[in-house]
């Protein structure tokens, strides 16, 4: 502050400093006449008045109308001034300096107002993008002081919120912007600037209904940014709950629709064991006079469904564990094959005498896995292949490298998936509409195989042409440290 001061009352003695370089220039070195004099002086205010203000280019202008008539106009020498003519160029001079400098003054005073205002909304549009990128209530009232801070380069910013009755602060501890100012202000309702301090308050109000106040220190905004910034605050805290409130809808809408494709695939999928083993067990007890053979059919039923249902329960755990991030994975590099040869044992007995082709690329990096469930997710993917195949068409599952992965694919020759059911098909409960009767399942299975790759770091696909068949492909991490020596082809 006390350099400004130093600076401004300079500005006064070099103004000075001015009218005499000229008049001695013009008196001494170059003689011209009273005109070009007059221009010059006249010149020289406008430049003074457009940098250093009003005050200092009047000062110069009457100096300079001194000057002109001492040294200019005759006689010289004199303050006298002989022809009447002169003087009223003498005041139209003074006129002219001081009219040109108020005009230049001004002109510059509001280029320099307009440029704050363009700065001030910089920081406002900066300060907005800010707050609308949070998605709650809680994260917003937590950033909203430190994006003042940042965005109108403050000192310290304090919001203080009525009903939760706590204050959020961002910057070094103010005093004046305690908590009882704070409230003081809120009861008030309308702002305070103490410009002494560099401290203002203002409420911030949604609609006519203020919600609370907010304090900042270290340097002084204007009144229309404050109340810009204090109606940013409303319309970002409403944005946040209306987002909240439309999470929540959309979370009870989707959890409604979970319990209506989880009690669909208990009614489609569930029942049908349980039938089988009710009628078998009822036929057992109303006829204990049974030939052995039918008997025997009948309890090959009941185990046979039992253990159906015994997986149908499993996958439901399953997938709740996988949901709830409760698996662990003992990730090792391992080859692909040993997983494709183990689950094609495990599908053995579903598969049938089905054709199944196998092709493994030469030179293949181990695959970094959990083998266990990666060879659950390569079951799932051939019991798909099988139940959507027709028994007579062939399954062919293929592993090869791309870039850091190891890609395994199972293909098969079914009648392919619809393009709007495509994105649906890895949603939990979620069946073909032309299959969803047909074929038996609970919908889970390929859920549980996009959970289990992505906990490894991978990804897993479709592409279907409708009448040609599906591939299904997943990708686990490679381990470039060990690649597998052969092609494998069965």
């Amino acid at each position: 502050m006390r350099a400004r001061i130093l600076i401004r009352i300079l500005q006064f003695p070099a103004a000075l400093a001015i009218v005499a370089a000229i008049t001695v220039v013009y008196h001494k070195a170059i003689p011209v006449n009273a005109t070009t004099v007059a221009l010059t002086f006249l010149l020289a205010i406008l430049a003074v008045s457009t940098f250093w203000g009003m005050a200092v280019a009047v000062v110069m202008s009457a100096v300079s109308m001194v000057a002109w008539n001492y040294y200019f106009l005759p006689p010289t020498g004199t303050l006298t001034i002989s022809d009447p003519e002169n003087w009223v160029a003498l005041f139209a001079f003074l006129a002219v300096a001081i009219i040109s400098s108020k005009l230049s003054t001004q002109a510059r005073q509001q280029a320099a107002d307009a440029l704050a205002r363009r700065r001030d909304m910089e920081k406002l549009y900066t300060f907005s993008q800010g707050l609308l990128e949070s998605r709650n209530v809680m994260e917003l009232v937590n950033k909203i002081p430190t994006q003042i801070v940042n965005a109108f380069e403050v000192g310290a910013a304090a919001l203080f919120l009525a009903d939760k009755q706590k204050v959020y602060r961002s910057g070094p501890v103010v005093p004046q912007l305690d908590t009882e100012s704070l409230k003081s202000i809120l009861a008030r309702d309308e702002p305070v600037i103490d410009e002494a301090n560099s401290v203002c308050f203002l409420p911030v109000r949604m609609g006519v209904h203020p919600v609370g106040s907010l304090g900042i220190s270290g340097s002084v905004l204007p009144r229309q940014t404050l109340e810009a910034i204090a109606t940013l605050i409303a319309v970002a805290m409403e944005h946040a709950r209306a987002v909240e409130q439309v999470g929540q809808t959309e979370a009870a809408r989707e959890a409604e629709k979970l319990r209506t494709a989880l009690l669909d695939a208990v009614t489609h999928a569930l029942r049908t064991p349980l039938t089988s083993i009710k009628a078998s067990v009822t036929n057992l007890i109303s006829n204990p006079k049974l030939a052995p053979a039918q008997q025997q059919e009948l309890l090959t039923i009941i185990n046979e469904e039992s253990d159906r249902l015994n997986r149908l329960v499993g996958e439901a755990a399953e997938m709740a564990r996988l949901d709830a991030g409760e698996v662990e994975l003992h990730v090792e590099p391992l080859p692909i094959e040993n997983v494709i040869t183990a689950s094609l044992d495990r599908c053995h007995g579903s598969l049938g005498g089905r054709e199944v082709r196998v092709q493994i690329a030469e030179g293949l990096p181990r695959a970094r896995m959990d083998v266990a469930r990666a060879q659950e997710v390569l079951v799932h993917l051939i019991e798909n292949a099988n139940q959507y195949s027709p028994p007579d068409q062939p399954i062919t599952i293929t592993a090869e490298a791309s870039g850091d992965c190891v890609v395994t694919s199972v293909a098969d020759r079914g009648s392919g998936i619809d393009d709007q059911e495509r994105p649906l098909i890895f949603e939990k409960f979620y069946r073909g509409k032309d299959q969803r009767y047909s074929v038996e399942g609970t919908g889970m299975g390929l859920p549980i195989a996009k959970a289990i790759v992505e906990a490894h770091g991978g990804t897993i696909s479709v592409t279907s042409q409708l009448g040609h068949g599906s591939v299904f492909s997943f990708t686990l991490p490679a381990d470039r440290s060990r690649v597998s020596p052969v092609p494998v082809q069965l």
